[in-house]
């Protein structure tokens, strides 16, 4: 195997708007999502699909239906050649960012020239399911399983589950992504009038790019029988209201504080993850509906490819793959992992916080943004803050009003911040980072050509 010194580039791409949870794209699969993005990349880049050595799909929701979920996207896809690889990650929210980079070290390591690379997820199709071991009499066929149907939840050894909370809840520190959340929130001192102003101004930058067609650069309709589904973004739409009234937002519940489940009941359930604080009189829960992620369907992908090859194929080379990063910390912790995937990445690259242009930060909670602003600034002199304040950070609105479809998210930063390099005359340098259950944070630098 000969390992090459080529450059790699990130090449035109494309993404189904993003389904809120049981709305408009519910009825599709992840995999017709994932095809039909595919042959619609191809046919935007005006691809010869014989050139395409291989597709990697992120997907975090993964079920027995479609194994390896890149395969069966590429086969629905109907115009790629059956002899291309393909692969399938799953490395929760990042899965989408991870699938780039593995294309990426596909040809350095001389494997391929040219790789599809995004994520899919359908939140919508999640499914429900019995646990237990096939040694229970109810589990040894789905013959017994019918025939016992209505006492399966009196087997001890016999679990009916949802998997999407369970998908959601990190198994080795046992607490929820929200959890996490207002764990940060809780440590970092970040208000919820603070995340309520964040939530409201990504929300607020969001409808602005939609407005002035920002996403239309690389957002394709969805179609069902030659009928359009959905062409836009669903979940900014659907809360238009709360742009317009901010004070809306002080109306959410929050989720930490109810009569069943207090803020003192959370620090007892999970203060040992509060470093540095413990519960006291007068303390508030924070993380709300309206400051928090929707839950999402949707897929992304572009292309990856080398400098020599996007040029002899006359491809729309977006920019140069500088470097990237993955990090862990403690799973409780998760949502500010993005701010020390950043620093390795930027270490990688040979390049300072102050180089960048242009950011795209995922937010799953504006609680765990605002952390990493604080722990970005206080471990690494990273100004998030500045450039938030100065809308490059996010400029186009982020997770919290387009919704996150798990593993296409990663794509669809990735995208955000190649096109919005593309329209900044002087933008050059460009980092795309989010957080995934686990405790991990990814980041990926690239650089304008």
């Amino acid at each position: 195997m000969e390992i090459s010194a080529k450059k790699i580039v990130l090449c035109t791409g494309i993404r189904t708007p993003i389904g809120h949870l049981a709305k408009s794209l519910a009825e599709f699969s992840p995999e017709d999502l994932m095809g039909n993005v595919i042959r619609e990349l191809v046919k935007k880049a005006k691809l010869d699909p014989e050139h395409v050595d291989g597709v990697i799909v992120g997907w975090v929701g993964q079920g027995s239906h479609a194994p390896n979920i890149a395969r069966i996207a590429a086969l629905k896809a109907g115009r790629l050649p059956e002899k291309s690889h393909s692969l399938t990650i799953q490395a929760n929210c990042v899965s989408g960012m991870e699938s780039i980079c593995c294309a990426a070290r596909h040809i350095v390591l001389g494997e391929g020239d040219l790789y599809i690379a995004g994520g899919t997820e359908s939140m919508s199709t999640f499914p429900y399911a019995i646990r237990g071991p096939r040694s229970a009499r109810a589990l040894r066929s789905l013959e017994n399983l019918k025939k016992e149907w209505a006492t399966l939840w009196d087997h001890p050894e016999i679990a009916i589950t949802d998997t999407m909370e369970e998908g959601l809840t990190d198994p080795i520190k046992k607490l929820n992504m929200a959890a996490t959340a207002e764990v940060c929130a809780q440590m970092f001192g970040i208000s919820r009038q603070e995340q309520d102003r964040y939530a409201h101004e990504s929300f607020r930058r969001c409808e602005e790019a939609e407005e002035k067609g920002f996403y239309k650069s690389h957002v394709m309709p969805v179609m069902s029988q030659g009928q359009e589904v959905l062409d836009t973004d669903e979940y900014v739409g659907l809360r238009k209201n709360l742009i317009k009234k901010p004070e809306m937002f002080e109306k959410a519940p929050t989720l930490f504080n109810s009569e069943g489940f207090t803020i003192k009941d959370f620090y007892e359930k999970f203060g040992q993850f509060i470093s540095g604080k413990t519960y006291a009189p007068g303390d508030e829960a924070t993380v709300t509906l309206f400051n928090s992620c929707a839950r999402s369907d949707g897929a992304a992908a572009l292309i990856v490819t080398h400098e020599e090859m996007a040029k002899d194929l006359g491809l729309e080379i977006l920019g140069e793959l500088k470097s990237w990063a993955y990090y862990g910390i403690n799973p409780a912790h998760m949502g500010i992992a993005p701010a020390f995937a950043t620093q390795t990445a930027l270490d990688r690259a040979h390049l300072k916080f102050s180089d960048l242009d242009q950011v795209e930060l995922h937010e799953a909670f504006a609680a765990t943004c605002l952390s990493i602003f604080k722990v970005g600034k206080e471990k690494f002199g990273h100004e998030w803050r500045k450039l938030w304040d100065a809308e490059r950070v996010n400029p186009h609105g982020g997770t919290i009003p387009l919704g996150h479809p798990l593993a296409a998210t990663g794509t669809r930063i990735v995208l955000n911040l190649l096109y919005a390099l593309k329209e900044n005359p002087s933008g050059r340098f460009g980092l795309a980072t989010a957080c995934a259950a686990g405790g991990l944070g990814g980041a990926i630098l690239v650089e304008k050509m």
